[in-house]
């Protein structure tokens, strides 16, 4: 399993470099997120094994419990872990204690719950904003003609870092519809990234394996891929 998954990663990495490459981008600019929702513990600390240090988890039961169990290898291999998943406010103390990361930021209420259950013997807790960047009705996020006031807001908490936006598009049929969109979410960050003033303001996360080409073009800075790393969610 450790070859499948090194040839995986490998390819992976590839494709972003070469994407990278194509769009004029440094590619150690680019932060590679391995979504690792349903993989076995074994898999992770095989690819932490391989080097890879960022991992996201969607559902908080499962992800507190990789955790714990990975607690050597987190501090012997310096892991990351992003929370990806929707949140509910019977969960933000989980979240807070164990992880490193929280990308779906979208409610005041929310951001300040976990910014008051943060151990304080913990570094702060970074967190991206959730923008539902193309309107999809299903999709959590705040609109993007609100995602300015709710930064400032949440960069006023204490025990967190604002680092920037996360948006997930649904799916489109061209290559020139999601750079659209993509670029949709460019331009909200970077006037965002503006009026905030803020050198702690970098991270635009956007893009998956379906996307990830077009997303790296208009400049995103973390993509997130599961499958293309760790295989089908039914064999993983």
């Amino acid at each position: 399993m450790k070859e499948i998954l090194e040839l995986n990663l490998n390819t992976v990495k590839r494709e972003i470099q070469e994407s990278a490459h194509l769009a004029n981008r440094d590619p150690d600019q680019i932060t590679l997120l391995a979504v690792s929702k349903t993989v076995s513990s074994k898999n992770i600390e095989t690819m932490a094994e391989l080097g890879h240090i960022n991992f996201a988890e969607n559902y908080v039961q499962e992800g507190v419990e990789k955790i714990q169990s990975l607690s050597a290898i987190k501090a012997s291999k310096g892991l990351i872990w992003h929370f990806i998943g929707p949140i509910q406010s019977n969960k933000t103390r989980m979240i807070a204690e164990y992880f490193d990361w929280v990308q779906t930021i979208d409610r005041l209420k929310i951001a300040q719950r976990l910014s008051d259950q943060r151990p304080r013997d913990l570094q702060p807790l970074q967190f991206c904003i959730q923008v539902n960047i193309d309107g999809g009705e299903t999709k959590s996020g705040v609109r993007p003609d609100e995602a300015l006031s709710l930064a400032k807001e949440v960069i006023k908490l204490p025990h967190m870092v604002l680092r920037g936006l996360m948006t997930i598009p649904d799916p489109v049929n061209s290559i020139e519809q999601q750079k659209s969109i993509h670029g949709q979410a460019k331009d909200l960050f970077e006037n965002i990234k503006k009026e905030l003033q803020s050198p702690d303001f970098d991270t635009l996360s956007m893009g998956m394996s379906a996307d990830l080409k077009a997303a790296i073009e208009m400049g995103s800075t973390m993509v997130r891929v599961g499958t293309a790393l760790f295989g089908s969610r039914n064999t993983a």
